[in-house]
């Protein structure tokens, strides 16, 4: 028994090492700069995209009809409800992406993968600049 608990302790101070072992990888901030200014400005194009989609939800109009209204109408708001809903869903996930991205910036971890803690491929991030997840991490989330 006492052996076991030895050489779980021993594994443990092992794998401590390698972690603290394991050089931290960093993008330089020359380059971070731009890419956090960027991903600022599509923030607030998001945040400003979604007030708008919020305008058009026909659920959000004072002067709507919510008697007697006709079926046609009703479907019609019932469809832009709908509509407005999914876009806005879209919009927030995005929103979480982006500022998660910004968070990572600041706490230095932007470019490493949340899961296997390796770098995003420049390409990735140069389409997706908001990419927490290197290309296989994510296709194993998608499963």
């Amino acid at each position: 028994m006492l052996k076991r608990k030895k050489k779980k302790k021993v594994r443990k101070k092992k794998v401590k090492r390698a972690r603290k072992a394991r050089p931290s990888i960093k993008f330089p901030t020359k380059l971070l700069v731009p890419v956090g200014a960027f991903l600022q400005q599509r923030l607030k194009k998001l945040e400003k995209r979604k007030k708008d989609i919020e305008k058009e939800d026909p659920f959000q109009d004072t002067s709507r009809v919510t008697n007697n209204a006709s079926p046609d109408t009703d479907a019609a708001e019932q469809f832009g409800h709908a509509r407005t809903s999914a876009i806005k869903e879209h919009l927030e996930k995005k929103m979480i992406q982006t500022r998660k991205a910004l968070a990572r910036i600041k706490i230095g971890k932007y470019g490493i993968c949340e899961d296997c803690k390796k770098m995003i491929d420049t390409d990735r991030l140069v389409i997706y600049p908001e990419a927490t997840f290197c290309v296989k991490c994510e296709k194993e989330r998608e499963k």
